[in-house]
């Protein structure tokens, strides 16, 4: 209720201040729209998290680390007010990314299965950059109506049955809230200020339940299979394709669904039916397994993606 109210009042508040989200050739939506609907995702998040910590149903070290994300949360309400400058912003988030991790321990080791690594150095420096990459991707991927709160909703209740931690549920809530006003069509836009938030924080739970148990990393990469597997793909190819990175592009596999005519609804709830297969391997088979099943699996749907509208 607290997201839903606060998500009201910021749209409310955008309007009357003209504060919206223009149209540009990265838009997937084709009407300004208030933006800055993140900050009720945010404060309703971090007041969840303070009231676990102060009835003991958090891990401090989490609790620490998780809080840590209100620096990347105003960095990205000041970035939807005012453009920043890219790399000042990798700045902020490479440090707060070094921090949170410091507060969890950061990352002990990686398992494959028959063989770990556990070279301090490539571990310290594979943890910030998943951290650093989940901050980005997921700021990438929030471009159309419902997406990526869909998205996070469903994390939240996988990690929830999974993993059986309070703070899932009040992600799962402080998003849901906001959703009501973000399903197609939207009347208020998350912006960077939660975007950004979400990406750091789906990191470092990532990396504090690998550090319970070592395959927890691959369940948690694998849960959140859908937005990496699409960016990181993307980057590849345009990579590939000689394209320059910083310029802004509409090639994401919900972006060329939607150009060819499929709603944002549609979209959304096609990628929640993957997510669904996604948590029933998951479930059922070991991580490793599962991991290997949902990149077979997501490049089906891209080759489907493909064969609808060419990249």
């Amino acid at each position: 209720m607290l997201s839903f109210s606060l998500t009201y009042f910021i749209k409310n508040y955008a309007i009357k201040k003209s504060l919206v989200a223009s149209v540009n050739e990265r838009s997937s939506h084709t009407v300004p729209t208030p933006h800055g609907g993140g900050i009720a995702v945010a404060v309703t998040w971090f007041l969840g998290l303070i009231y676990l910590f102060l009835t003991d149903q958090i891990d401090p070290t989490l609790f620490y680390a998780l809080i840590s994300g209100v620096i990347i949360a105003i960095v990205g309400l000041i970035d939807d007010i005012v453009e920043l400058n890219a790399k000042a912003r990798m700045i902020v988030f490479s440090i707060v990314g070094t921090v949170g991790l410091y507060m969890i321990g950061g990352l002990d080791k990686i398992t494959f299965g028959i063989f770990e690594v556990e070279a301090p150095a490539i571990i310290s420096v594979f943890a910030l950059l998943l951290v650093l990459w989940y901050i980005n991707l997921t700021n990438f991927i929030d471009g159309i109506d419902g997406y990526l709160s869909m998205q996070f909703v469903f994390v939240s209740v996988a990690g929830l049955i999974l993993f059986g931690g309070s703070h899932f549920a009040v992600l799962g809530v402080s998003v849901l809230g906001f959703l009501f006003w973000n399903w197609h069509k939207a009347k208020i836009f998350m912006g960077d200020a939660g975007s950004t938030l979400l990406g750091y924080t789906i990191a470092i739970i990532t990396i504090y339940y690998a550090n319970q148990e070592p395959s927890n990393l691959w369940i948690c990469i694998t849960l959140y299979g859908v937005f990496w597997f699409d960016a990181t793909l993307t980057l590849l190819r345009r990579k590939l394709n000689g394209e320059k990175l910083s310029q802004a592009h509409k090639k994401h596999a919900y972006q060329r669904l939607t150009q060819v005519g499929w709603s944002h609804s549609r979209v959304t709830l096609y990628a929640l039916g993957i997510n669904g297969i996604i948590f029933l391997l998951v479930y059922f088979l070991p991580p490793l397994f599962s991991f290997s099943f949902m990149i077979v699996l997501l490049f089906m749907v891209m080759k489907y993606v493909d064969s609808k509208k060419n990249f």
